[in-house]
């Protein structure tokens, strides 16, 4: 039997955040020190300090503004960030993978916002952190213009954290990327990958394992760690395709879904791609997990983006001066007019 008493003696003792498992502190030591990085990534525009409980960003200089936006988290590529102890580069991974997406419409990045949730806030953590997403954010002249962190015990084990980005970006109403104007006899370029991005950790890390001395193990065929191979930033293409976006007809960010899942959402109606396998190298560490799994060639192909990051479409007249102004795009398949279901033909598979 329950006595009353001994629930009042109960109810009466005092509680404290800290006890549930939340450190007002450690949020309080987090917010000092990411706001220098912050502050570094701040344009003309941005009408009001950090710190605010909103950010205000004044858009002007467009005819016709269109706002294109896109939210995205690292995955579980986090889990082997914290396996080695290393967070500066997944924050880059977050914005290069946004801006990539808004690229796909033609858009410039103008302002970002980040949301960490930890089971244990750890200030250091965060700072690395919030360091590799301003850093990104610079390199595109985007605006790190807010966020938010949480502490939630209970919900996240100590260790772990998720990291998800919002973006927005703009483009004249004009110069958006049409997609439509796709047709048969097109070509597809290829930009080539990084390596993983930040797709396929969850398989990587059921094959390989994601404990520090499988991560650290050095492997000739990659020239480098196992873990600073998957570490390898996700790799933005704003810088590299902007300049050619007047000749451009469509993107497709090659993210979850590999080429098969990402190339038709970009295709009109009755066309499909023809791809050659074989006009670029599948980088090594892809090689090694499919060897390693023992995985389907057509599992990869839907699983990672096989050394190709980004596609782009463009009439056949168009090929030499695209590749004259990106160097890196190389012609990897065509648009055809679709027979029967199938919308992607792989040859020299």
């Amino acid at each position: 039997m329950t006595h009353g008493s001994g629930v009042d003696k109960l109810d009466r003792q005092p509680h404290r955040y800290a006890d549930a498992g939340v450190d007002i502190g450690s949020a309080e030591r987090a917010k000092e020190l990411i706001k220098k990085h912050a502050h570094s990534t701040l344009r003309a525009e941005v009408l009001r300090d950090i710190g605010f409980f909103g950010g205000l960003f004044e858009l002007k200089g467009y005819r016709e503004p269109v706002l294109v936006s896109s939210a995205d988290g690292v995955g579980t590529k986090l889990k082997i960030a914290s396996a080695l102890g290393k967070h500066d580069t997944v924050g880059i991974d977050l914005v290069n993978h946004c801006v990539n997406d808004i690229l796909t419409c033609g858009a410039e990045p103008l302002f970002f916002l980040d949301y960490i949730a930890m089971g244990r806030l750890v200030p250091e953590t965060v700072e690395s952190i919030v360091q590799g997403i301003a850093a990104a954010c610079r390199a595109v002249d985007c605006a790190l213009i807010g966020g938010e962190t949480a502490e939630m015990p209970g919900m996240y084990a100590t260790e772990d954290y998720d990291l998800v980005g919002f973006i927005v970006g703009v483009v004249e109403k004009k110069q958006r990327t049409d997609v439509g104007q796709i047709k048969a006899g097109d070509v597809i370029l290829g930009l080539p990958s990084s390596g993983l991005h930040t797709n396929g950790y969850s398989l990587v890390r059921q094959i390989f394992g994601a404990g520090a001395s499988t991560l650290n193990t050095f492997y000739p065929e990659l020239g480098r760690t196992l873990g600073e191979e998957l570490l390898q930033p996700h790799r933005c293409y704003y810088r590299d395709v902007k300049p050619a976006l007047g000749l451009v007809k469509g993107l497709a960010h090659i993210t979850g879904g590999g080429l098969p899942g990402n190339v038709p959402r970009v295709l009109p109606a009755r066309l499909a791609a023809r791809f050659d396998m074989g006009s670029w190298t599948v980088p090594a560490i892809f090689e090694l997990v499919q060897s390693r799994g023992r995985v389907e060639r057509s599992e990869m192909y839907r699983v990672f983006n096989m050394g190709i990051g980004m596609v782009v479409f463009c009439s056949a007249e168009d090929v030499d001066e695209l590749c004259r102004i990106v160097p890196e795009a190389r012609p990897i398949g065509e648009v055809v007019e679709q027979k029967g279901e199938e919308r992607m033909i792989i040859t020299g598979a």
